[in-house]
């Protein structure tokens, strides 16, 4: 019993002068290290707490941060929204009835992104969706500071079409349909 309460205060001792260690060391500001800096696991000395907004934190090149999307280079292909394992995209295509332009990769584009939401609240930074993009149009950005109250502001829409062209190109696309079930029956 002796030999218990005194490994027990041994133990307080080293925790509180460990504690009051940390105490005095938090006087002087750490120096900020840069992430390629060899040394940069070696015990540091100081405030180790970033003052965020006022500093931030150096950004590795390769980070997951925040997901973009450049809708002009986006085939409508799904594969993104496949991949995902937490299901944060949501992608609605339109066909069209002919080829609707090219993206910056020469890639044909068929299809009109009528929605194209990325549920950032939802998502767990695991860059699969960045991986399968046949045109690389969705990519990890290096913002990392877009905090809200409202969950509702961390569903981000990257399709550019209104309700009414929605609307137009989905009946033109049953014209097309129509017709094309016509012409076969004559």
């Amino acid at each position: 019993m002796l030999k218990t309460t005194i490994q027990g205060l041994l133990t307080a001792v080293k925790g509180l002068t460990l504690t009051i260690k940390h105490l005095f060391a938090a006087r002087t500001a750490r120096r900020s290290k840069d992430i390629k800096d060899p040394n940069y696991f070696e015990r540091q000395d100081g405030v180790t707490t970033v003052q965020f907004p006022k500093e931030k934190m150096s950004i590795p090149e390769v980070a997951r941060y925040q997901l973009d999307v450049e809708i002009d280079d986006c085939i409508v292909c799904d594969l993104c929204a496949k991949a995902c394992p937490v299901d944060c995209i949501t992608i609605e295509s339109i066909k069209a009835t002919e080829a609707i332009g090219k993206t910056s990769d020469g890639s044909v584009k068929r299809l009109y992104a009528a929605q194209f939401d990325i549920d950032m609240a939802k998502c767990m930074y695991c860059g699969l969706c960045t991986v399968v993009c046949p045109t690389e149009c969705i990519t990890m950005t290096n913002q990392y500071d877009k905090s809200t109250s409202k969950l509702t502001d961390l569903i981000y829409g990257f399709a550019e079409m209104s309700e009414q062209e929605i609307v137009d190109r989905k009946a033109e696309w049953t014209k097309f349909q129509a017709e094309k079930e016509a012409a076969k029956t004559k």
